[in-house]
């Protein structure tokens, strides 16, 4: 068994039960070893899930990096990209928009965002503000779709056939970085 066996194994349990049910002992038990034996692999199961968030990005979709199109289609490509990625786990948007919180993973969207930002004009000192805002936006927008189909699979409440907005807060967002470039910062 390697880290690999061990990140392979929490996304499976990740994807099954979600981030509540996703314990050590319980990773333990799934890969036939002892609770203890994953230490050896990740001080703790915050590094765990900071190994997680970074394999579930890598295993999302990554169109972005077409460079023959303008950075505001880019910057969607990204953030699209990144929530194909996060709705692919229940809970998966909470574990990338965490470990990137606390510095223990899901760095790369916010590298991509503000090199893409940067190139398109921000200055050093709005890029990351900027990068970090559209991250907010698409981490909280999957966070409130994935509680939502998680209380409708339960019942909890009905369907009221409510529209996905994502696109049009998206563009909200890139307008004004349009915006901001436009008045010079």
């Amino acid at each position: 068994m390697d880290r690999r066996d061990v990140v392979d194994k929490a996304l499976e349990v990740l994807g099954a039960v979600g981030l509540p049910d996703l314990t050590m002992r319980r990773l333990g038990t799934e890969l036939g070893v002892q609770q203890s034996a994953l230490y050896h692999h990740f001080a703790n199961k915050q590094a765990l899930l900071g190994a997680v968030a970074d394999e579930i990005l890598a295993r999302g979709p990554q169109s972005a990096s077409v460079a023959e199109i303008g950075w505001e289609e880019r910057v969607r490509a990204c953030c699209r990209d990144l929530r194909t990625a996060v709705l692919a786990y229940p809970d998966g948007a909470d574990v990338v928009s965490s470990m990137f919180a606390f510095g223990l993973g899901g760095a790369a969207p916010f590298c991509s965002l503000e090199g893409l930002l940067g190139e398109a004009g921000l200055t050093p000192e709005v890029a990351p503000a900027a990068a970090r805002t559209l991250l907010h936006y698409v981490y909280g927008h999957a966070v409130s779709q994935q509680a939502r189909e998680q209380a409708l699979r339960l019942g909890a409440i009905p369907d009221d056939g409510a529209a996905d907005d994502f696109e049009v807060g998206l563009q909200l967002v890139v307008d004004g970085i349009r915006a901001r470039l436009g008045r010079g910062q």
